[in-house]
């Protein structure tokens, strides 16, 4: 089975070590971070979603405007669009797109975050809602007359799209979150459950979960798994431009009034700190710290080594059943010029020669 790799755009040139700078869009910016990624040999690129930021969407429309074979992930929190509408706008963007886009569904796991937009139900009420939204939106996208629905937060008459997307049944559905109510929503809905970058054990533990959860209702789900690779010519290099980045990045916590971060409501947040309570190594490559540093409050676990260090740990987790990485460095465009010119293609070439020794069914539950 092949691998996915997804990158990741902004608008602006930030990151854990790079304040922001310029404007909030710069269009010249997006272009190039957006062109690199396609040239790097990237499958997809996510467009991440903040309260206060940018439109993902709009980002993702400008973005497929000026590349011509890459794929998209649209970042998409249900309960601020109605989902008949939601599955119009998603609809349209994967017809204007050429069918390049899939949507990563993130419930919340901040109750600040979504009360900036007026949402105030809680973790579980949340995921609760999610499910009724995707259930909506995958009938709006298939079905062929209009229908009526009442649920517990959504209610309509005769519900329709004329425009579906162009992929079929329709586009992808990513999703993510690890407590109880998560993970059943991912069985009944995911294509690719997506975790950050946890330990072998927690990724096996919680990939096992999300297989039976599926198997319940009949279906089966792809991996996710997000990593911040950090890469050198040497070992040792990679693990000084590791301590490099994580002096930087405490640095800048502190010239802006921040101390150690704490999780939010997050339990892959807490998922993440609880590897780190393992110490700042764990398998070998999987360095903790950024995540101990920040409260785990993204994706912020790193694999550090050479390319080809980097590239057999990867394979590790391949081995678990993952097949999407999800990478993006601490050096947002630069990171993703140099993961195209070796970490990319020897990770694809592992998986290769690792698949023709493997029996097909190596994951089964």
């Amino acid at each position: 089975m092949s691998v996915e790799f997804i990158g990741m755009i902004q608008s602006q040139k930030q990151s854990e070590i790079h304040p922001a700078e310029g404007p909030v869009v710069d269009r010249d910016y997006t272009r190039a971070f957006a062109q690199a990624h396609e040239q790097a040999g990237f499958d997809r690129i996510l467009v991440p979603h903040h309260s206060t930021g940018p439109s993902a969407t709009l980002t993702i429309a400008y973005a497929a405007s000026v590349t011509d074979r890459i794929h998209f992930m649209l970042a998409h929190r249900p309960g601020f669009t109605s989902p008949t509408l939601a599955a119009r706008q998603i609809a349209t963007l994967d017809q204007f797109s050429g069918g390049r886009l899939g949507v990563h569904f993130i419930s919340g796991g901040s109750d600040a975050e979504q009360q900036r937009d007026g949402d105030y139900l809680d973790h579980d009420q949340r995921y609760a809602r999610t499910d009724e939204y995707l259930s909506i939106l995958k009938r709006i996208w298939t079905s062929d007359e209009p229908f009526d629905h009442e649920g517990e937060h959504y209610r309509f008459t005769a519900g329709f799209s004329e425009v579906k997307p162009v992929q079929k049944p329709h586009v992808p559905i990513y999703f993510g979150g690890a407590s109880e109510a998560a993970i059943d929503v991912a069985g009944r809905h995911a294509d690719v459950y997506a975790l950050w970058g946890e330990s072998l054990d927690q990724v096996r533990e919680l990939t096992t979960r999300i297989r039976a959860s599926a198997a319940r209702y009949g279906r089966t789900v792809r991996f996710s798994v997000s990593f911040r690779p950090i890469l050198a010519a040497s070992e040792d290099a990679a693990w000084a431009r590791a301590e490099q980045i994580l002096t930087r990045t405490r640095a800048l916590r502190q010239a802006a009034g921040l101390g150690q971060g704490v999780p939010l409501q997050s339990e892959g947040a807490r998922r993440l700190l609880a590897a780190a309570e393992r110490g700042e190594r764990i398998d070998g490559r999987l360095w903790t710290a950024i995540a101990k540093e920040t409260g785990a409050r993204h994706n912020s676990t790193a694999l550090v080594g050479t390319p080809e260090q980097v590239a057999h740990a990867l394979l590790d987790y391949y081995d678990l059943g993952v097949t999407t990485f999800l990478i993006r460095g601490f050096d947002p465009l630069e990171d993703t010029i140099d993961y195209g010119r070796r970490l990319i293609p020897l990770t694809r070439e592992l998986v290769a020669a690792r698949d023709a020794g493997k029996s097909p069914d190596r994951w089964a539950a």
